[in-house]
């Protein structure tokens, strides 16, 4: 450990205020305030809308239970593996009520940085420390108590905001693509609403088909007319895609993306593997555009990876959790668009079935039945929409190199290996 810094218990550099216990008789689907939940946090650290998911309260609500937008919270249960001890910063003033399950965290004095603390309970040490003191057989819990017996080195205050402003930095820029990336795939899918569910595509005169009058016929696999000339085929069965089998080439070592990897579209780093050693699971073969998504109900993760993904298609093999489609390089836009609209993860939601896990097969995909347009208007999507999902791409690459980034540099500044200068 560098000789600058010092030790601690966490007690003697913060205090953690428990939750309210809000009354399950006041929650509803819409409101003012909306609960925090553990579901709120990231495994690795960071806050986690859950849009369409919140629980809004009614009830009467006590001024200091609501959260100011840079508020620290830590979470004292694990709901899902690895939550046990993650941190976010709330996002927004006046919206989030701190509920009971949630720690609140205030620096105790001068020694710490909040920030600094923001990325001190990211580091594998404190978290493993967490877990190893906590209590419950199925369902994880910590208490401010154990958070203050767990030991810490930390370096002089100038240096941990140093260190926290850097590493704050790089979580701007990765939110930074997240929110171009909302905004772009929030483009293709009102392209795609207006051509191929509203069907005002642009006729031979460069007008909007239905508007203008375009022949309309009774589709009767999607049970609503479609343009004249156009068909309708289920999602794994028609002619713009092949169904990727389990199965991957020879390698040595190369990057494991299991769906628990794949927020949305977002992409974490993954797990290094070599081909004799890895998990059963890990036997799906990515492709130069192919369109991937996971199998289990309410999971809404999606790769589509096109050619400026080429270095993660050449380095990584994904779980057979995923379901592969390899499309042509015209149709490749198109069914991204139709796999990222809300009604296919609304219908795979619904034919999803399974004891232990709900989730959808092929026979069960067969039912999904999309609509299958002309060459002429298939190529017209692909060039009005290939560069918004290659800019989505390149994004989502850059943020893999960011985190990957982080994660390296976490430890070595957390331990003095590597040191911020001005």
């Amino acid at each position: 450990m560098n000789n600058s810094f010092m030790r601690y218990k966490m007690g003697e550099l913060c205090r953690i205020k428990h939750g309210y216990p809000f009354q399950g008789e006041y929650f509803s689907d819409e409101g003012k305030y909306i609960i925090l939940t553990p579901g709120n946090f990231y495994e690795q650290g960071g806050f986690k809308r859950i849009a369409g998911k919140e629980k809004f309260y009614l009830g009467d609500v006590s001024e200091e239970y609501i959260c100011k937008k840079g508020d620290l919270i830590v979470a004292m249960t694990e709901q899902a593996e690895g939550l046990l001890g993650s941190t976010a910063l709330v996002p927004e003033d006046d919206l989030y009520l701190h509920n009971q399950r949630i720690g609140l965290i205030f620096p105790e004095n001068d020694l710490v940085d909040k920030l600094f603390l923001y990325y001190l309970f990211m580091t594998k040490s404190v978290r493993k420390r967490l877990r190893g003191s906590s209590s419950g057989t199925k369902v994880k819990h910590t208490s401010p108590e154990k958070i203050y017996d767990v030991e810490v080195w930390i370096p002089k205050i100038k240096d941990q905001r140093s260190i926290a402003l850097l590493l704050y930095n790089i979580d701007k820029k990765i939110d930074i693509n997240n929110k171009i990336n909302d905004n772009l795939q929030q483009q293709a899918k009102l392209l795609y609403d207006y051509w191929f569910t509203q069907f005002d595509f642009p006729d031979v005169n460069g007008n909007p088909y239905k508007a203008s009058g375009g022949q309309m016929v009774w589709d009767e696999n999607l049970k609503r007319e479609i343009p004249f000339g156009w068909t309708s085929k289920s999602i794994i069965n028609n002619p713009l895609v092949t169904v990727l089998k389990p199965g991957v080439d020879v390698f040595d070592r190369k990057t494991y993306l299991a769906t628990a990897e794949v927020n949305g579209t977002s992409i974490s780093t993954g797990n290094v593997v070599e081909y004799a050693t890895r998990e059963s699971r890990a036997n799906m073969q990515p492709t130069v555009n192919s369109v991937w998504f996971a199998k289990m109900k309410n999971s809404i993760k999606h790769l589509f990876l096109n050619e400026e993904m080429i270095s993660l298609i050449n380095s990584s093999i994904l779980s057979t959790g995923f379901c592969g489609l390899q499309c042509t390089e015209k149709s490749f836009e198109y069914i991204s668009s139709f796999i990222g609209y809300s009604y296919f993860e609304t219908i795979k939601d619904t034919l999803a079935h399974g004891a232990t896990q709900e989730a959808v097969n092929n026979d069960d995909l067969d039912g999904v039945f999309m609509v299958i347009p002309d060459d002429k208007t298939l190529s017209l999507y692909h060039d009005a929409t290939k560069c918004i999902y290659a800019k989505i791409s390149k994004n989502i690459c850059e943020n893999q190199e960011l985190v990957g980034l982080k994660d390296w540099l976490l430890p070595m500044l957390m331990n003095g290996q590597v040191t911020v200068t001005d």
